[in-house]
């Protein structure tokens, strides 16, 4: 009998973290004690006046359709954010909200990339953007960066990378799922080599921007040499710690900005219309609960790389932003416990979730192989139990 699944389907990766997430609820559900750094989340409830937001929502009966784009009123919350944080000058009618920054990230892709299109994605990056560009028919042009190099690419590896056939740049900064954040200096390098390519869109996801640990951030929509062809990704669900809210947006060209809302308009409609005024809330109220949640995660940042550290054969960097560490692992490869053989860096995090019950995912799913990433979105003492098992586990390969 022949498959009644679509190609598109059939060519299209499983996400490895919500994959590692789920075996790790499955053991979790059986019983056993396991500490999850493979999602992520962060572990802070929603602040109470964008709670709040929501219940008033509710009780003034915005429980209809909203409009496609989202909510004027949203819409020019987030063109005051952009321009008072950012500097940057976007018209409300430049934002289109969308279900989360997932969302809004294969809105613009498929709203802008033609079969055969390259994209040039910077890795390690997060697991969906290449998935999301094969959907789109895209080739994907991948651009490597070591932990030799702080993770971040080279102007002279982004001019390499450029062909004729060059359509996209898509950098994610401060990155998944390595925490690594370009400085304004580096974006101004690769900013020179895109500005000569009059053709190419930069598609900048900027949703980890307020997890910053370098006292600034420089948004690739800043500088006027390209200002004309950025579309910045962003939404509410890692500075206001509202990931079930699904409520993200792009701010984008105006003709990119209509292309989006005609799609979405036909496979989605408009996001839900509590959790936009609830967003609405988070771009217009205090902001002491951003800055609070930015220094519990550097604290716990040190917290794990000082751990980490400690570890043999972990290599490890500072990261400065994100809630993410992504150590070199390829020491264990070769190694054994008992039968057991650890042959790559997938073998390793299933050998930790079964043997230490911590949940981490292997640096493959973000295109580069060799490492493991960590997610240090969960409390101190989730933390130190965690490392402590990690180190545990690896003492027993040989």
């Amino acid at each position: 009998m022949s498959s009644h699944i679509s190609e598109r389907i059939l060519g299209l990766s499983q996400s490895q973290t919500l994959a590692m997430s789920q075996k790790s609820n499955e053991l979790k559900a059986r019983g056993v004690d396991v500490i999850n750094l493979s999602v992520g989340e962060p572990d802070f409830n929603t602040p109470e006046h964008i709670k709040e937001a929501a219940k008033k929502a509710i009780d003034e009966n915005f429980t209809f359709y909203s409009p496609v784009p989202g909510y004027m009123s949203l819409r020019k919350a987030v063109s005051e954010k952009l321009a008072r944080e950012n500097g940057l000058d976007f018209a409300p009618e430049q934002i289109v909200v969308s279900g989360g920054a997932k969302q809004a990230l294969c809105n613009v892709i498929l709203s802008t990339i033609n079969p055969g299109d390259e994209v040039i994605i910077p890795t390690p990056a997060w697991v969906s953007y290449v998935e999301m560009v094969k959907l789109a028919e895209g080739k994907n042009v991948l651009v490597p960066a070591s932990i030799e190099q702080n993770f971040k690419i080279t102007p002279q590896q982004l001019e390499q990378a450029i062909t004729p056939k060059t359509r996209m740049v898509l950098l994610c900064s401060p990155s998944n799922p390595t925490g690594s954040v370009y400085s304004r200096e580096e974006l101004q390098g690769l900013v020179d080599v895109i500005a000569r390519y009059p053709d190419i869109i930069v598609l900048a996801d900027e949703i980890y921007e307020h997890i910053n640990f370098t006292g600034s951030f420089t948004s690739l929509g800043s500088f006027p040499e390209i200002a004309g062809r950025v579309v910045i990704i962003n939404g509410v669900s890692k500075a206001y710690a509202m990931t079930g809210w699904r409520i993200g947006y792009c701010a984008a060209p105006l003709d990119i900005a209509k292309a989006v809302t005609k799609l979405q308009g036909q496979y989605t409609s408009g996001s839900s219309s509590i959790a936009q005024k609830a967003a609405e809330a988070a771009y217009n109220g205090p902001q002491d609960c951003v800055r609070e949640m930015c220094a519990a995660f550097l604290r716990r940042r040190d917290l794990v790389v000082s751990l980490a550290r400690e570890i043999p054969g972990l290599k490890v960097n500072v990261p400065d932003g994100a809630f993410y560490l992504f150590p070199e692992v390829s020491s264990y490869f070769g190694k054994k416990a008992g039968d057991r053989v650890i042959e790559n860096a997938s073998d390793l995090a299933m050998y930790l979730l079964e043997d230490g019950h911590v949940a981490t995912v292997a640096g493959d799913a973000f295109c580069l192989p060799g490492y493991i990433r960590l997610s240090y979105a969960t409390s101190d003492g989730n933390i130190v139990k965690a490392m402590a098992r990690i180190k545990e586990s690896l003492a027993k390969l040989s």
